[in-house]
């Protein structure tokens, strides 16, 4: 396996490109986006809505102790901390380091166990924007039939690449899923150009909302994505996984996705692939 070659890299890329530049606005922002108001964040960081309100139009500064605290308060992610830092005139608090680096160990090795350790069921990770930081060998095989390999966007080839969308099988489903997602993790990250325009690409195709798509009163436990590899059907549903209680900010936004077999069949087939 080609492990994180570019995890660490540009840790900003795609973040703050429309963020305010004054803290005051910064902080306005964020509050917006978590619909948080002004007396509501007050109480919850022990100050006063005139203080907040100060904060927001500039006339106090605020401490790196507060700064942290609203963050906190707000669930911003630790990249968009720094520039909230950097907009109030402080230093920056969070760094974005290699998993080659030696204080990294630990976390690369907890990476390479689940990843190793998963076959032979497909697992991958993935940074915020979905470029593949790793693979295992099984997920080599399946998304190296699309010409996938470590370092590429799993996002841009899910919109753009032809040979893995007609590999999908219900590709109709796993857009209206993926668009889920995104919203999803967007809401997290606050603004960002690369899950905005994905958003916008996903929202031009999905036309029915879940409950129109299945002439069902209930939708399934699950919806597996049906992928056809080497002339093969796989049916596979995943679980992500995160780093907790990290201050590392490519760390923190690494995800461990881990695939699972939704039926026998694929079950068999996956232990096939993997001998």
């Amino acid at each position: 396996m080609q492990m994180f070659a570019m995890l660490g890299q540009k840790p900003f890329e795609g973040i703050g490109c429309r963020m305010p530049q004054k803290f005051g606005e910064t902080l306005k922002s964020w509050r917006g986006m978590r619909r948080r108001s002004q007396l509501d964040l007050a109480l919850a960081a022990g100050v006063s809505a005139r203080h907040i309100s100060f904060l927001e139009t500039g006339r106090a500064r605020p401490s790196r102790a507060m700064v942290q605290s609203l963050c906190e308060e707000l669930d911003v992610p630790r990249g968009a901390r720094n520039l909230m830092l950097t907009s109030a005139g402080l230093a920056p608090a969070y760094e974005a380091r290699a998993l080659s680096a030696e204080e990294m160990a630990p976390m690369k090795a907890a990476v390479d166990w689940m990843l190793t350790r998963h076959a032979p069921y497909p697992a991958i990770a993935l940074d915020r924007h979905w470029r593949l930081a790793a693979l295992n060998p099984i997920a080599e095989i399946m998304f190296g039939a699309a010409g996938l390999q470590s370092g590429d966007s799993l996002l841009d080839a899910f919109l753009s690449n032809e040979a893995l969308r007609s590999a999908i099988l219900n590709l109709d489903d796993v857009e209206q899923l993926a668009l889920a997602r995104l919203r999803t993790e967007l809401a997290h990250f606050g603004r960002d150009s690369v899950l905005e325009a994905a958003i916008s690409a996903l929202e031009q195709r999905v036309t029915n909302t879940p409950e129109d798509a299945h002439d069902v009163y209930a939708l399934p436990a699950m919806m597996p994505t049906h992928y056809r590899v080497g002339g093969q059907d796989l049916s596979l549903f995943s679980t992500i996984s995160q780093f907790g209680a990290t201050e590392d900010i490519a760390l923190a936004d690494l995800r461990i996705e881990l695939f699972f077999p939704a039926d026998e069949a694929t079950r068999v087939t996956l232990q096939n692939l993997s001998q």
